[in-house]
């Protein structure tokens, strides 16, 4: 019964599961009445969800909405719906909405949806004062109550018959700013006014313009006044004065300028005059500024200034400019169109002008020294006025040039360059050097004291001689140097070591060696070089040819071995031979000393053998006597034919011997032949 219960109580509870079972269709977001908004219009956003049901019945929907990802708005229905009420949209409700319901332990979001709120709220602009004085600033603040930052606030000041004056602004964190515009010379009645902008999906939304705030402009002084006294038109020589003045509503920091090309002349402090006095001279003809400044507060007045000239510059003339030393020179200043003058001559120095004669004339003898420019002053009524200067050259003569090489000695190695110098110790420069080979100018240089030369073109058999002329604007014109002749050295090319006999030599005999060079400048050096493990010098010698022979006495077994040379001149270059290998053999006396002592022996040997058979047979005869006489021939015949045969093998190993010296002999021979040839 209980188990019946049970399975009836279960299927009833499956049933049940099965009837309240849901799913999400979709989740959607709306904006009533467009996505486009204007600023100050109501606005509603509705999240739906469409949910599908098995049975029907009730469900709780809990209904969030975020705006950039920040929840604005959280509730919970038994509908499918829900709704975001704004009753007066601005620009801070701009941005993406997203709705979000959850339901049953399910959730489902909805896609993001981007409402703009088009317009922005009109700014308020305040100024922190309503009058304010020339140079001072003029502080403002505008403000966008209702708009969310980031924004851009852009100002402008604006005056009669001008272009507005705007300050651009960006404000990342808050919803007003702040800025100040300077109030300048000339500025009487000035209007303000701003608006505001934001960018909205890489749009730029502007405002309207805010109120125009009014602000008045006092001035702290008067523009100055510029005179000039006696006139502004005036002669050099005659006293001029300046007076700038002002009115000022207060003295306190008020300062006068007189200026001229940005130079001050003169200036003032807590004035309201200010004098400046000069006699006047060319260079004081122009545009003078008298400003006044307080605080920011600037204020100028120009004037022009004519000088005329009183007297023309003087001129200094020279009976010449370019003169030998110990000549005699004369200076002489003048005014064209005007005599009565106080007149000075003086020489130019970079530590200041030396002065020489208060006078129009100046004749002297001149020197090197007194090369350098001239000038003469010339004063009248307190104005001084100075001459163009005038170059004076002197000129002493050039001594005789030397010409040297600059290596030292006079010569050259074949295939390097030549390099000559030209001196002349004495003479003014710039000097004028020319260079000769032979008579054919190669080069002109002008220096002070000296100048060089470099010929690449050097040949073996050159005999052409080398000079220089130096000569400068004196008039005893040029000097020549002595001929200088430069000997061409030729490197030393292909040495080569030979000997006599060659490749082989007896031991005790003596040996020539030959080393020569195909080319090469005497005197040449020569060295002969025996190798072992270090190379050993055997013999030098300077030669003023192209070959030295050397002569060794007496060569032993030791002195076998490889041979060569090394030759050199003064090109400085060590050209090596090929090496040659000498053999030291054994001298003919030395073989035959050698072979008497082998032959000796062997021939001793020989003898001893010979005479132990005879004795031998000796021994056998004795008892054989009393034999037959047929025996007795019989054996002499035996012991003749044994004889015969063995003296046969002995003169046969003796005509070995000879026949082997004799073959020796010839091998010699044909080695010596084939040495001579």
């Amino acid at each position: 019964m209980y188990l019946a219960l049970l399975v009836i109580f279960l299927q009833c509870s499956g049933l049940y599961t099965q009837e309240r079972v849901f799913t999400f269709n979709t989740v959607e977001i709306k904006v009533q009445p467009s996505v486009k908004v204007k600023n100050g219009a109501p606005m509603s956003i509705v999240c739906h969800a469409d949910i599908s049901k098995s049975t029907d019945f009730q469900l709780k929907h809990n209904f969030t909405i975020f705006k950039d990802g920040k929840l604005v708005f959280m509730t919970v229905s038994n509908k499918g719906d829900a709704q975001y009420e704004i009753p007066m949209a601005r620009s801070s409700d701009t941005g993406e909405y997203e709705c979000t319901v959850e339901a049953g332990g399910k959730t489902k979001s909805s896609n993001s949806l981007h409402v703009w709120v088009t317009g922005m709220t009109k700014p308020i602009l305040t100024a922190e004062k309503k009058e304010v004085l020339e140079g001072e600033v003029v502080k403002l603040r505008c403000e966008l109550p209702e708009e969310v930052p980031p924004l851009y606030f852009l100002f402008r000041k604006i005056k009669m018959n001008s272009t507005p004056k705007e300050k651009l602004v960006f404000e990342p964190y808050r919803n007003f700013s702040v800025v100040e515009f300077s109030v300048e010379e000339g500025d009487n009645i000035l209007q303000f006014d701003c608006f505001g902008r934001r960018n909205v999906k890489l749009e730029f939304e502007s405002s309207e313009y805010s109120n125009k705030t009014l602000v008045t402009v006092r001035e702290p002084f008067i523009k100055p006044t510029l005179n000039a006294k006696p006139s502004s038109n005036i002669t050099e020589g005659d006293r001029i004065q300046f007076e700038c003045s002002t009115v000022v509503a207060r003295m306190r920091d008020i300062e006068i300028i007189l200026q001229k090309n940005r130079t001050i002349l003169n200036s003032v402090r807590d004035e309201k005059l200010l004098k400046y006095s000069a006699v006047a001279t060319l260079e004081d003809s122009g545009e003078y500024l008298c400003k006044v400044e307080q605080g920011r507060a600037s204020k100028t007045t120009k004037l022009n200034v004519v000088v005329s000239e009183l007297f023309p510059k003087p001129i200094l003339a020279a009976s010449m400019s370019k003169l030998d030393e110990n000549k005699e020179l004369t200076l002489s200043c003048s005014i064209s169109g005007f005599r009565k003058a106080n007149f000075s001559i003086l020489r130019k120095n970079s530590n200041g002008d030396i002065w020489l004669k208060n006078s129009r004339n100046l004749t002297m003898r001149v020197n090197v020294n007194d090369t350098g420019s001239y000038i003469c002053k010339a004063e009248v009524k307190g104005i001084v006025k100075e001459s163009r200067p005038v170059r004076i050259n002197v000129y002493a003569p050039v001594s005789k040039p030397t010409l040297s090489v600059v290596s030292g000695l006079p010569e050259v190695v074949l295939g390097k360059p030549l390099r000559l110098i030209c001196r002349s110790v004495m003479g003014t420069p710039p000097i004028t050097f020319t260079f000769y080979k032979g008579n054919e100018v190669k080069k002109v240089v002008i220096n002070d004291t000296y100048a060089t030369f470099l010929d690449e073109n050097i040949r073996p058999n050159d005999r052409r001689g080398y000079k220089c002329d130096a000569r400068n604007n004196h008039s005893s014109g040029m000097k020549t140097s002595n001929i200088l002749n430069v000997t061409v050295i030729v490197p030393i090319r292909n040495a080569s070591l030979g000997s006599i006999p060659y490749g082989e030599v007896e031991d005790g005999s003596e040996i020539a060696f030959l080393c020569s060079v195909k080319e090469g400048s005497w005197p040449i050096h020569f060295r002969i070089f025996r190798k072992t493990d270090h190379d050993v010098l055997l013999y030098e010698k300077s030669e003023n040819a192209d070959r030295v022979v050397w002569h060794k006495e007496a060569m032993k077994r030791q002195d076998t071995g490889t041979y060569y040379c090394m030759a050199s001149n003064r090109a400085n270059v060590d050209v090596k031979s090929h090496p040659i290998t000498i053999s030291v053999i054994l001298a003919a006396w030395q073989k035959g000393i050698i072979a008497a002592f082998v032959l000796i022996p062997i021939a001793g040997a020989v003898t001893l053998t010979l005479w132990w058979f005879l004795c031998k047979k000796k021994k056998a005869k004795g008892p054989s006597m009393e034999m037959s006489g047929s025996a007795l021939a019989t054996n002499l015949t035996s012991e003749k034919l044994t004889r015969q045969h063995n003296d046969g093998d002995y003169y046969t190993g003796s005509s070995y011997i000879e026949d082997s010296e004799n073959h020796m002999k010839s091998t010699d021979e044909s080695n010596e032949n084939t040495r001579a040839s």
